[in-house]
């Protein structure tokens, strides 16, 4: 469970910094099975837009969610949706996970499909 609590200690502050920027984030929840994506807006109550490898989209491109390309076609159709909202600029938390594998295709993906962090 430390491992846990060091992850969350991470995104608190990460997210503390953000938040101070009183930026748009692009939140990641990365689960053994699975990952998802949200853009939150600055005030961090509402949820502007949202994929993840349960949506039908993703699943037909990649069948299994817990893959390196599973998390790129996330970051491609959260991006997408991101820019139908007009949203350009965000601010990029990655919750205390590493920033490696899934993590990093997913931003890299959402950059490439327009997205700036």
């Amino acid at each position: 469970m430390e491992k846990n609590l060091a992850r969350l200690r991470r995104a608190r502050q990460s997210r503390a910094k953000i938040a101070e920027l009183k930026a748009v984030r692009l939140a990641v929840h990365r689960s053994n099975s699975h990952i998802y994506a949200q853009v939150i807006d600055a005030s961090g109550a509402k949820v502007l837009a949202a994929a993840s490898t349960l949506e039908a989209d993703v699943r037909n491109s990649a069948p299994k969610g817990s893959t390196v390309a599973a998390a790129a076609a996330v970051g491609k159709r959260i991006a997408e949706k991101a820019k139908q909202l007009g949203i350009e600029q965000v601010a990029f938390d990655r919750s205390g996970y590493r920033y490696h594998g899934r993590v990093k295709a997913l931003a890299d993906a959402a950059r490439e499909g327009g997205l700036k962090f």
